[in-house]
């Protein structure tokens, strides 16, 4: 892939203290395992086709979206997902390890964000937590491919201190990682925490509301029984 610009230019590092740094605002952003491929599904499928153009890089159908869904790695990748108060997945990063040898300390980036959750800065914040993981596990270059007309996910990472490289319709963007430390390991952990701990009150809450729904269900039907019984 060819660079628009002839002049040589530096590698930015993710630690450089000229680079821009995004909000701090806290997400609740979790890991995902096997148990939210159903979500994972829903959400990529919701997506609209100009969405999935810019996420896959080409107008993937529902076939296509199913086979990758089956395909995920989670044993080798690592999936982050925001979700809101129904759990439904709105937001979703996919970290890709790479397989070649000759790149063992690389990593890929892809996101994509539900269209009714647009606006809130989903993509930085589940951008930042893949970073962190990746640094965590010794990633030192993270490469972002993206469509040159996808402009929010180059802000992304041109805020981060990438390089962008632009090639016709395609772009790619390099950053370099800087190593893991005492600092990037905790907040990973704290992160985490956070994030399950408020998937958890989800859950329950939303159990809670389920098993009310339930029982209002039930009263329904005990009273319609005793006006028939009446009658």
């Amino acid at each position: 892939m060819s660079n628009d610009s002839t002049t040589p230019v530096r590698l930015p590092r993710a630690d450089d203290p000229n680079r821009v740094s995004a909000s701090r605002a806290l997400v609740p952003i979790r890991s995902m395992g096997r148990a939210h491929l159903p979500r994972i599904r829903a959400h990529l499928l919701a997506l609209d086709p100009h969405d999935r153009y810019l996420r896959f890089g080409y107008s993937a159908n529902d076939e296509q979206i199913g086979r990758y869904v089956d395909q995920l790695n989670f044993e080798r990748d690592e999936l982050f997902g925001i979700f809101n108060r129904r759990l439904e997945l709105i937001a979703m990063a996919h970290l890709a390890f790479s397989v070649d040898p000759d790149c063992t300390s690389c990593a890929e980036f892809g996101v994509s964000v539900s269209r009714s959750a647009r606006g809130r800065g989903y993509g930085s914040r589940l951008f930042e937590r893949a970073v962190m993981h990746a640094r965590n596990e010794g990633v030192n270059l993270l490469f972002i491919h993206a469509l040159s007309e996808n402009t929010a996910m180059l802000r992304i990472a041109r805020k981060a201190g990438a390089l962008i490289e632009r090639d016709g319709p395609e772009s790619e963007a390099h950053l370099r990682l800087p190593p893991a430390d005492f600092d990037s390991r905790v907040t990973e952990i704290l992160n985490e925490q956070v994030a399950l701990t408020d998937y958890h009150l989800k859950a329950q809450v939303r159990q809670f509301w389920s098993a009310l729904d339930l029982l209002q269900e039930i009263r329904q039907g005990v009273r319609k029984s005793r006006e028939q019984v009446r009658g």
